[in-house]
């Protein structure tokens, strides 16, 4: 089902994938992708299966044709416009925030904020700039009360693994890591791996649905 979302003076194109749940994951696209992407629409596709909608949708510059992205106030109030149309149009029981790179850390920021959710669900966090380990984006984490789980690959060149677990050490018991063996900041593997792309997508949406599962007991 395709909506059609006012934030501010823009409007934005979302796109709702049903698994006919009470759970619903507002799912944000990367700085160089959109909400039709393959790779979105690849991790769209295996968290349904686990019996959770998906909301993707597009940031205003990607609506106009740009590909220089937003800045974060507009990133954070996008979120925030399509969470509120979710809960108007499907009244989840459940609603998680998050997304792939850029757009899960802006929705990162938004629960640092206190913004009213049940949970994070976060794809290839951006904890640096490539080749720019010192310019750390971590400062709000620690803020985070909601559960929240991570998947960043091993190879991720915006997310060096020993720099991230150092920053964990610093973040409450809600936040769970997974680490994808030998994928990159885009979840592909190389073939001297012995991995595929496709087993890395089916580890991503088990990993999800075990999580989700395991919440849920929890907050019942």
């Amino acid at each position: 089902m395709t909506w059609r979302v006012q934030v501010g003076g823009d409007e934005i194109t979302a796109e709702h994938d049903s698994a006919g749940a009470s759970i619903a994951f507002i799912c944000a696209h990367g700085a160089g992708g959109n909400m039709s992407d393959r790779g979105l629409l690849a991790v769209s596709a295996v968290i349904r299966a686990q019996g959770v909608d998906v909301v993707r949708f597009d940031f205003p510059y990607k609506e106009r044709r740009s590909g220089r992205p937003d800045p974060m106030p507009l990133l954070k109030k996008t979120i925030e416009a399509v969470v509120a149309r979710t809960r108007s149009e499907l009244r989840p029981k459940t609603l998680l925030i998050g997304g792939r790179s850029m757009g899960g850390r802006a929705a990162s920021m938004l629960a640092a904020d206190g913004f009213a959710c049940d949970g994070l669900l976060v794809l290839a966090y951006p904890l640096h700039p490539a080749g720019k380990p010192e310019q750390l984006r971590d400062a709000h984490l620690p803020k985070i009360s909601v559960p929240v789980l991570c998947f960043n690959g091993t190879r991720d060149a915006l997310c060096t693994r020993d720099l991230m677990e150092r920053v964990l050490e610093g973040v409450g018991d809600n936040w769970t890591m997974h680490w994808l063996d030998g994928a990159d900041h885009s979840f592909h593997v190389l073939k001297s791996s012995g991995r595929t792309d496709a087993q890395v997508l089916a580890e991503i949406g088990d990993a999800s649905g075990a999580w989700v599962e395991q919440w849920s007991r929890v907050t019942r």
